[in-house]
């Protein structure tokens, strides 16, 4: 929720000038210390997305969630953990547990699932310009790749 300053009070405050200025052209103050939930959002995805870059290179293992060896779900856990949000286990699970968006809306941080009809077997952390960051699979690393197919949903967490 956000808190906002209403016109009244910028009358008194800031004078009926700044006011009718700011009602002109539709914006709103926040309160301070007041954080809008979208620019929260944004600011745990980006997080997320560094500390997954940071994790460049470290092995994959099968169940490993960090901090040295990761699998799929397990780097967005370790990520978002860091980042200050809890992520269930499993690709499926995060999943289920994100808001869907569609692909002309993801942003950087949001994650990306591949699937297969309905079954999400792999997750990876989008990083801009269609790549992703991902630990793939057994004899593989921590790694910056291209998206390599359109089967993919994608999913901000909340």
């Amino acid at each position: 929720m956000t808190a906002q300053i209403h016109v009244p009070y910028l009358m008194t405050r800031a004078g009926a000038v700044s006011a009718l200025t700011l009602a002109a052209v539709g914006g709103s103050l926040l309160a301070p210390g007041a954080v809008p939930e979208a620019y929260a959002a944004a600011t745990h995805a980006k997080t997320a997305l560094k500390v997954a870059a940071s994790k460049k290179g470290a092995p994959y293992k099968f169940g490993a969630a960090g901090p040295s060896r990761f699998d799929c779900s397990g780097l967005t856990v370790y990520s978002y953990k860091k980042a200050g949000k809890k992520l269930p286990r499993t690709a499926q699970q995060q999943y289920n547990r994100t808001r869907h968006i569609p692909a002309s809306s993801r942003q950087k941080g949001d994650l990306v699932f591949f699937h297969y009809g309905s079954r999400v077997y792999h997750v990876g952390i989008y990083a801009g310009r269609g790549k992703i960051w991902h630990s793939p699979k057994t004899g593989s690393w921590v790694k910056l790749e291209k998206i390599w197919t359109k089967k993919v949903w994608y999913g901000r967490v909340r």
